[in-house]
Parts: C-alpha cells; structure tokens; sequence
C-alpha cells in the first residue's frame, strides 16, 4: 500500500510564502514523475507544476516566477516553494505522483490535500 502525505499549508498574508512537502510511504519500487494540483473554490483541479526523474520541470503560467517545485528521491518527498503568494493562490493543494510499486505497475496516486490560504 502506498500513502503520499502532504504538509506545510496554512494561513498566509498576500506576499508571504509557504512550502509544501508531499512524502510517498509504503511499498515504492520507484516514483516517476510528480506533480502539485491545486483547486481553487468553485474551480477545478489545476496543475501547478511538475517534475520527471531527470528534473525537468513545468508550471502553470500563474506559478511561474513564485513557484519552485523539487524532489528529493532519497525520501520520496516533492516539495513546492511558493514565494510572492496572492488571494488568488487559496486552495487545497494536492500532491500526486506515478508509482511503481512492488504490487503492480505504476500508475497515479493522490495525497490528501492540504488547504493553503492567502490573506490581502
């Protein structure tokens, strides 16, 4: 069974800035690409940004500049700086990655989400 739990979200001012974890747990063979998905109230899930095995990354226009996705893959973890935050970044903030586990092949998982808000 694999879990990925996130934290680090909570009530910020507008310019403030946070940083998200997201730690994969159970029986990882090796994790693939990974990624940070936000929905806003009333919207739908977005990407924000993502990042392969190699490191390559991409971000949503409105995360670019701000946000800085990592992984660390000595413990599971992605994280996701976000500097310069605004009203308009309040979401619940999910992490999700591809997994190959010892069970079967890879295929996507999902944390829990965690809500970030931005005071102005």
């Amino acid at each position: 069974q694999v879990q990925l739990v996130e934290s680090g979200g909570g009530l910020v001012q507008a310019g403030g800035s946070l940083r998200l974890s997201c730690a994969g747990s159970g029986s990882i063979r090796r994790i693939n690409t990974m990624a940070w998905y936000r929905q806003r109230p009333g919207k739908q899930r977005e990407l924000v940004a993502g990042i392969t095995t190699g490191g390559s990354t991409n971000y949503a226009d409105s995360a670019k500049g701000r946000f800085t996705i990592s992984r660390d893959d000595a413990k599971n973890t992605v994280y996701l700086q976000m500097n310069n935050l605004k009203p308009e970044d309040t979401a619940v903030y999910y992490c999700a990655a591809d997994i190959l586990t010892v069970a079967g092949p890879a295929r996507a998982y999902w944390g829990q989400g965690t809500q970030v808000t931005v005071s102005s």
